[in-house]
């Protein structure tokens, strides 16, 4: 049997409008480099992987070019373009690895930097039983449901059921192509992430679900920024011990 490739796919196709200021967040420099420059590195670094696919906004293609030529990864085979969704950007990398024999794809946040290698590795070895992967830490706070109209509770879910989603999302190439060729038929699509798209579109495929990290965080507003550096440099000195 032939062995599954395993393609990470940095998802760098953003605007980061929340972020403020006219150069995407994924681009924005912290500690000396890009924050996609720290993502890519990961995903280079883990033995598991074995392709890297980048996907970027247009306009932006060459700027992602020049930073992948710089830093000499081995890995980094494409550079696709993304659409203004994020779920357009999905479906560039179904495309680009259509035909190409059996793989994985996993799909990684760009402005998730501090992704661990524990993480990647767990996610690769859930895929050999599993054929759709998610990873998710536990809640520390309650949550409210709230009435669709106004501002009261209607619920309070039991807090040990939920947890906050992060990335890497994964999954057996044939079973996201087939959730998204059915996806794509209903005029009534919508979705913030690939996990969602499996678990309406082919309920039968059960989503496994590895441990994250609270490190894993997400740029999103510029506190994170300093979180980012905090862990950068907890890191940078725990390697140095």
């Amino acid at each position: 049997m032939e062995r599954r490739r395993n393609i990470a796919v940095v998802l760098a196709g953003g605007s980061g409008r929340r972020l403020g200021g006219d150069m995407p967040k994924q681009f924005l420099t912290i500690a000396g480099r890009r924050v996609v420059e720290y993502t890519i590195d990961v995903f280079e670094r883990n033995a598991a992987i074995n392709e890297v696919a980048v996907v970027v906004n247009p306009l932006y293609l060459s700027l992602m070019r020049e930073i992948v030529e710089s830093n000499r990864w081995t890995k980094v085979h494409q550079l696709l373009q993304g659409g203004e969704e994020r779920y357009l950007s999905t479906l560039s990398a179904i495309e680009a690895y259509k035909g190409c024999g059996p793989c994985n794809l996993i799909f990684h946040d760009a402005v998730r930097p501090l992704v661990s290698d524990r993480v990647i590795s767990d996610v690769v070895e859930a895929l050999e039983r599993h054929d759709a992967v998610g990873v998710a830490v536990p809640l520390t706070d309650t949550l409210f449901k709230m009435r669709e109209h106004g501002d009261e509770v209607e619920a309070v879910p039991p807090r040990n059921l939920l947890r906050r989603a992060q990335t890497p999302q994964a999954f057996r190439y044939e079973v996201i192509a087939k959730a998204y060729g059915k996806a794509l038929s209903d005029q009534d699509f919508v979705t913030t992430d690939d996990c969602s798209v499996v678990l309406r579109y082919m309920p039968e495929v059960s989503i496994h679900v590895v441990e994250g990290e609270e490190s894993n965080i997400k740029l999103t507003y510029r506190d994170d920024i300093t979180l980012i550096e905090q862990f950068l440099e907890k890191k940078k000195t725990t390697s140095n011990d």
